[in-house]
């Protein structure tokens, strides 16, 4: 094999396991965290479960379920769909509703989960990146669009990134690029992959005009 032969191998394969990674990312929101976030996260636990005075049992709609967990009144969504149920594809970011890593879906709307308390969402229904795919595992468009686009670096923010842009194209199937980017306004994202993060939802929101078509 010649060395331009190789290259052209060696560039196909690290687009392939990237391709990989985004999709994984994209449909169960895994991605690498801080050293610093785990040793913060951990001791929070630790924290909370030394405590458990004053917890009650409620049920939650999450993404179709019906979920049983004990909360304290006190605490936030983002919280109890990380660290009770398991649902760690919603990030905590800042965890004072300034970056939208942890954004969720709550009866289609975008909301920041670590500034919802989640006993007042008892009767409603949660939505997160989690479900967003269907149960045969069929990508939603919008996360098709970021798997073909490559729209994210890292991907810490990617699922919260998808889910404000799912709630925003409920609203507004068609929009300008201008319209998205306002749109999705509510989020950051520490690489500054702003244009491809556009692109990928553009083209999610084209995926989801022709699904509604069809």
């Amino acid at each position: 094999m010649s060395e331009a032969d190789k290259q052209v191998s060696e560039t196909a394969a690290k687009r392939v396991s990237r391709r990989a990674f985004i999709k994984g990312v994209i449909t169960s929101g895994v991605a690498v965290s801080s050293t610093s976030y785990l040793f913060r996260a951990s001791t929070l636990a630790g924290q909370r479960s030394s405590a458990g005075l004053g917890e009650r049992l409620i049920t939650l709609n999450v993404n179709g379920q019906q979920r049983r967990v004990d909360v304290v009144k006190q605490e936030t969504l983002a919280w109890t769909l990380r660290y009770k149920l398991g649902l760690t594809g919603t990030k905590l970011g800042c965890d004072r509703a300034e970056c939208g890593s942890c954004t969720v879906l709550i009866d289609d709307v975008p909301y920041y989960a670590c500034s919802v308390l989640t006993h007042t969402v008892r009767d409603k229904k949660v939505l997160t990146i989690e479900g967003l795919a269907s149960p045969h595992g069929k990508l939603h468009p919008v996360q098709q669009g970021v798997v073909d686009e490559q729209g994210f670096q890292c991907a810490y923010c990617m699922p919260g990134f998808v889910m404000a842009a799912v709630g925003f194209l409920k609203t507004n199937p068609n929009p300008t690029r201008a319209e998205l980017a306002h749109g999705i306004s509510g989020n950051l994202c520490r690489c500054q992959d702003y244009d491809k993060i556009l692109t990928a939802f553009m083209r999610g929101a084209e995926y989801m005009r022709r699904s509604s078509r069809a």
